[in-house]
């Protein structure tokens, strides 16, 4: 039989046979604490008791389960032997009848990597803290069932755990009898099931709302952590941003909370931001803040509180039948998650970090090799896990904001209302959401959609402007472009603004307007007569999803005047127009840095310069010409000093440029301040050291030899907390010791004994840039091993060592080459895999291309 990765074709053809009418599962998860009682996986035991239908009594069939050993299998009251009808992966089911009740009594495994029911110890105070993870379809390895996302059912969980815990679950639950009894919830799938246990520290709100008609509802709220972060939990701010989330929802949606109470859970060594279960929303601790953050930390958890909340409607009520429809909860949520916070939180500029950050991680991903349409080809689960991706997230909302601005943003929330009404407890398809679109918008959607949804790449959108004799504008036009392999000219819906600088200096907007983009060039009839500007921006107000380019003039005043840009949203544009054209070899990778150097210090959105700082970082480390790159690296370090001091003290721009600082450090005298920041002999004025900004100085104090394993382990001392773990093994990583790097890559590679959180520190901190020469060795040795540990661990932990070690550092034609090799003795490997190691060629080769740009600029 084939094994855990199911297939698309696989879930269809048991689709049309089963229909699922319930779940009872009961979990025994006293074996948490205490001695693992043996060798091997310390296990659990599950009990499940499944009620399902076939179309063609007497067909054979299979359910999902990923477990250690099953202890007994009955099928419609009849025995089956184990050893017989169980694979590892899956039982086999004969001769179904019309009515079938499946009993599976299993030991399945608690988890270290985060997939599954992950097993935590806190080193802090040994407590023990259990939560499951099973996006797309780890379910499995908790409870037998059927793992796909169309077979829906309700569902009854029941668990047994050690004394003093408490227990959560999708429904309300109460402890009766020592055992921990839940509500049974409303058909969903079951890769949102969901159980959180263990000592956790809780707090309760109510949210309340009355509806036109009269009616109230009444929705509980919880929030936890673990007890060592309930110092640090601002669970109010939580529940002030839930609050406007599902007074925004129920304004909008038109059809209430469906699932009865909504806890959230804050949970350690997390593998994603965030998963939206159903009433038992779970998302990474490191959300909880343990020292001073900026405005862009509590802004982009607002946002994720948000975007969770609205997979209640788009995703969990209403669900994609096959993840090749994945956009259909994931675009929308990341949408949804900024639409309402703009319009429903304190954080009104969140546009502008869309803009900045999110469209980043979208315009990357869309030109991989392995880009895709939005509505992807998912062929199997591998396929399903690899697409949690920019496109699926940030190019689909990008897409979905210009689709608000095309068909106008009331017809898109009605389609959005019809949709869930029309659907509830159900799964969909492209097709369903289109129809409503159409009804409600009066507009061809079909054509949107192929051009939209259904092809892959990314345009670019380029301005070019004639004045006539009196310096005015005589035409200005927009000109499309698409690259070679994906040439798809799409309809766009932008505005463009016009720019130039008032007496004081200021670069202002003075015109707009709005137009359809379509094909190669569109005129902009209305623009002309505008007094000549200074700066053409053809995606103001971000509405489309493209590449900006501007022409000569605009770039030549953005090279002079871009920190006197007054509107933050344009300027957002602006800098990632730039990135994108540094990303692109068009622009030299120093000249990016000059314009961070002289302009940064003037952005006064905070998200933006945290971004703007992380692409300076990666110009000098990726695309800076490796004989120019100590140089320009020293002047950026140079420059994150100076701004350290000139900073407001106590400002968040202050601690921004202090990690900027730390992430660029690489001369004594710079080791010498962090040293003396650490130790007290000096201080710069509002500038708090708390212990989050102790590690982040420590980290190149140990790259560059300067914190030695006896000064690592006394701040662990200091901080011996989960927290402090994490950072405490990163650093040590970080050290530059060949010795060092043999044994985190014997702990990474060759040994599967530490934990999805500890794997990434290690390899956080085993990739240092400064240590390009202590790394050569492992090039080899990493394409030797990846194939193994690909198939040998899980995809989890596999992807975590693909991306994470591939000698991405040892940037040369050799390494493209050893590359290369790799992919043609391979063809036959994983797809995933393959994917994952294209991915990671083309950012070396981009990497390549853009030194090349940077050293011919030199004159090289």
């Amino acid at each position: 039989m084939p094994g855990e990765n199911l297939s698309r074709d696989e879930a269809r053809e048991r689709a049309a046979l089963l229909s699922v009418d319930g779940y009872d599962v009961s979990l025994d998860l006293r074996s948490a604490v205490g001695e693992s009682g043996g060798e091997g996986s310390r296990t659990f035991r599950s009990v499940t008791t499944v009620r399902f239908r076939c179309a063609e009594p007497g067909a054979s069939s299979f359910a999902d389960l990923i477990a250690p050993s099953v202890t007994a299998v009955s099928l419609n009251g009849r025995d089956l032997d184990p050893g017989e009808v169980f694979d590892g992966t899956r039982i086999r089911l004969e001769e179904l009848a019309a009515e079938n009740e499946l009993v599976v009594d299993a030991q399945c495994a608690y988890s270290r990597t985060g997939e599954g029911l992950h097993r935590f110890v806190d080193p802090e105070d040994g407590e023990v803290y259990l939560y499951t993870q099973y996006e797309p379809a780890d379910s499995r390895r908790v409870f037998a069932n059927f793992e796909q996302p169309d077979l829906k059912a309700p569902y009854r969980f029941e668990v047994r755990a050690p004394e003093g815990w408490s227990v959560w679950s999708n429904g309300a639950g109460e402890l009766t009898d020592g055992v921990w009894r839940f509500a049974e919830t409303k058909p969903i799938s079951t890769y949102i099931t969901c159980v959180v246990a263990g000592p956790y520290h809780y707090v309760t709100d109510t949210y309340e709302r009355e509806f036109e008609d009269g009616t109230r509802l009444r929705i509980p709220l919880g929030a936890m952590c673990r007890k060592g972060l309930a110092p640090h939990f601002d669970a109010d701010d939580v529940f002030l941003v839930t609050k406007q989330g599902l007074d925004f929802y129920h304004d909008h949606f038109d059809y209430p909370y469906p699932f009865g109470k909504y806890d959230q859970a804050f949970v350690p060594e997390y593998n994603l931001g965030a998963m939206e279960n159903p009433g038992m929303v779970t998302f990474r601790e490191e959300f909880i803040f343990r020292g001073k953050v900026t405005r862009a930390s509590y802004e982009n958890r607002a946002n994720v509180i948000l975007h969770e909340m609205a997979h209640m409607w788009f995703g969990d009520l209403v669900t994609m039948e096959w993840w090749d429809d994945l956009w259909l909860k994931e675009s929308f949520a990341d949408f949804m998650g900024t639409f309402s916070m703009v319009r429903a939180t304190r954080f009104t500029d969140g546009w502008t970090t869309f803009a900045n950050r999110r469209k980043a991680w979208a315009y990357r991903a869309d030109q991989l090799p392995s880009t895709h349409p939005i509505t992807a080809d998912i062929r199997d689960l591998q396929d399903a896990k690899l697409n949690f991706d920019g496109i699926t997230y940030a190019k689909g909302a990008s897409v979905l904001k210009q689709l608000m601005a095309y068909v106008g943003e009331e017809a898109f929330l009605e389609g959005a209302r019809r949709y869930f009404k029309r659907h509830a407890y159900g799964n969909t398809r492209l097709g369903d959401l289109l129809s409503v679109l159409e009804e409600t918008s009066g507009r061809n959607m079909a054509a949107w959609s192929r051009a939209w949804l259904q092809t892959a790449g990314v345009n670019s959108l380029t301005p070019q402007v004639l004045l006539d004799a009196d310096g005015r504008v005589d035409e200005l036009a927009v000109v499309q472009e698409a690259p070679e392999s994906h040439p798809e000219l799409r309809p766009h819906r932008v505005a463009v603004g016009l720019y130039r600088r008032t007496g004081s200096g200021a670069l202002e907007r003075y015109a707009q307007a709005e137009t359809d983009i379509q094909g190669p060039r569109t005129v902009v009839a209305v623009l002309a007569g505008a007094d000549a500007p200074e700066l053409v921006l053809v995606n103001d107000d971000d509405l489309t999803y493209c590449k900006t380019r501007f022409d000569e003039t605009s770039l030549a005043t953005l090279r002079e005047h871009l920190g006197a840009l007054t509107d933050s949203l344009a300027r957002a544009v602006c800098w990632s127009a730039l990135w994108n054209m540094t990303r692109d070899a068009l622009l030299p990778a120093r000249e990016f840095i000059d314009l961070v150097l002289r302009f940064a210090d003037r952005e006064s959105d905070i998200g933006v310069l945290q971004m703007v700082h992380a692409w300076a970082e990666s110009a000098v480390v990726h695309y800076t010409a490796p004989e120019l790159r100590a140089q320009a690296g020293r002047r950026l370090a140079e420059g994150a000093m100076s701004q350290l001091y000139a900073a407001e003290a106590g400002s968040e721009h202050q601690l921004a440029w202090a990690r900027f600082f730390a992430h660029t450090a690489d001369a004594p005298a710079d080791f010498e301040l962090l040293t003396s920041l650490l130790d007290g002999s000096a201080a710069i004025e509002g500038l708090e050291v708390d212990q989050e900004l102790r590690w982040a100085f420590l980290e190149p104090l140990a790259a560059h030899g300067m914190a030695d394993e006896k000064r690592l382990d006394e701040e662990l001392a200091r901080d011996d907390t989960a927290s402090g773990k994490r950072h405490h093994v990163r650093c040590l990583a970080a050290r530059p010791s060949a010795a060092v790097k043999a044994q985190c890559w014997e702990q990474v590679v060759d040994s599967d004994t530490l934990s999805n959180a500890l794997v990434e520190a290690t390899i956080a901190g085993f990739a240092q840039p400064s240590q390009r020469e202590l790394a050569v060795p492992y090039t080899d040795k990493y394409f030797a091993a990846i194939e193994r540990v690909w198939t040998e661990r899980s995809i989890q932990i596999g992807m975590h060592v693909v991306r994470g070690l591939f000698p991405s550092f040892q940037d040369s034609p050799e390494t493209l080459e050893a590359t290369d090799a790799w992919l043609t003795a391979h063809e036959d490997a994983a797809p995933a895999l393959r994917r994952l190691v294209l991915e990671a060629r083309d950012d070396l080769a981009r990497a390549l291309r853009g030194q090349e740009r940077d050293r011919a600029a030199a004159g090289g």
